[in-house]
């Protein structure tokens, strides 16, 4: 679990109250949830108060060097860098980003039968777009993926990577890759695959889900 601390846009995100839980904690829970399928829980941060919540909550945490806690430092090198500090064996790694607080409850479960089952190298979360893109050349809008007209339910399907999830195999981590040429594309249609915190309106958006979650179930 990556939880940079030097976030910009939206400074402190990845312990900014979530319902009233630090939105890390939520991807924290959803992996105790899942205990039967993960061995371990890690957390790599270079924050302290990041640091303190993980510990707090009962997990491990790494200590995240300076030169990987950039604005430009890829995922696939903080999770290298976790696997040579735990020097253990591992053979797969499970990636839950804190900025992806909200899963569907058995997605998780369902995404690593399917890994198995198909001795995939990795999997990947995607969800289907329904929206019409083009490109601006010399002020003018060109359609991108539709012809004018063409109904939004005709087109043809175009998916973006949620974030919600990633599974991927340890050796392929240790070679700085998260995707490999097997990788399995797992679509999820949810309203939680939409969530990604990245502004204050993200983390609105977050709570009115979980509050419409929360009158359903009453």
């Amino acid at each position: 679990m990556p939880a940079r601390g030097g976030s910009k846009r939206l400074p402190g995100k990845n312990i900014l109250p979530l319902d009233s839980i630090p939105l890390i904690v939520h991807s924290i829970n959803y992996a105790r949830a899942n205990n039967d399928i993960l061995d371990r829980i890690i957390v790599s941060t270079d924050d302290a108060k990041i640091k303190e919540t993980a510990i707090k909550e009962g997990v491990e945490v790494i200590d995240r060097p300076e030169d990987l806690s950039t604005d430009t430092s890829n995922t696939s090198s903080v999770l290298k860098h976790v696997l040579e500090t735990i020097k253990e064996e591992v053979e797969n790694v499970l990636l839950l980003q804190p900025t992806n607080p909200l899963r569907p409850q058995r997605l998780m479960a369902e995404a690593f039968k399917e890994f198995e089952d198909g001795d995939y190298d990795s999997l990947m979360t995607v969800t289907r777009s329904f929206q019409k893109f083009g490109k601006i050349e010399n002020n003018r809008f060109l359609p991108f993926n539709y012809k004018p007209g063409q109904r939004s339910q005709d087109l043809d399907p175009l998916y973006y990577e949620n974030g919600l999830l990633y599974i991927t195999k340890a050796s392929l981590i240790l070679n700085e890759k998260i995707l490999g040429k097997n990788n399995f594309p797992f679509i999820v249609d949810h309203p939680f695959a939409e969530v990604d915190i990245d502004l204050k309106k993200d983390l609105e958006y977050a709570q009115f889900l979980l509050g419409r979650r929360k009158k359903k179930s009453e």
